[in-house]
């Protein structure tokens, strides 16, 4: 039988970098994306591949904190969805720093204590599982946005 923290880990795995059911993983959309593409934007749409990542980061480790720290945490607003920075070296900081993130929230969850999916999350009115399930549906949800610019962007 397998746990809801396996299970939890399992979606955010597949939804990063695993294979995914839906389609390409976040880091799949993401191969071969330059720093210059990602900091390009639509003329239509709001955000740029690089200010998605970024926004994806920042949320991975609210979700982690929140679990460590155990007090309410959100994303300052200047945080949610910020500016990329410009260059190759910041690009590849920008997806290292995530995929530190994404380890870093899939080891907590791999040694979480069961009883704590069932808790509700300081300051939110939903459980923990509900925060972790909802940060793999939020990896998806952003990797088909970053789909859609590359194909926009050309």
């Amino acid at each position: 039988m397998t746990t809801e923290a396996a299970q939890i880990d399992d979606e955010l795995h597949r939804a990063y970098d695993g294979a995914a059911w839906h389609g390409p993983s976040f880091r799949e959309v993401l191969a071969g994306v330059t720093a210059e593409v990602a900091a390009r934007r639509h003329p239509v749409l709001a955000h740029s591949i690089g200010t998605l990542v970024r926004h994806v980061a920042a949320w991975v480790e609210v979700a982690r904190r929140r679990i460590v720290e155990w007090q309410p945490i959100d994303v300052p607003p200047a945080d949610d969805f910020p500016a990329a920075d410009a260059g190759p070296a910041a690009w590849e900081a920008t997806l290292a720093g995530l995929d530190r993130r994404v380890r870093a929230l899939r080891e907590l969850v791999a040694g979480l204590d069961p009883a704590r999916l069932d808790a509700t999350v300081p300051g939110k009115d939903y459980p923990v599982a509900v925060m972790l399930h909802g940060t793999a549906q939020h990896l998806a949800y952003h990797a088909g946005q970053i789909a859609l610019l590359r194909k926009l962007l050309g």
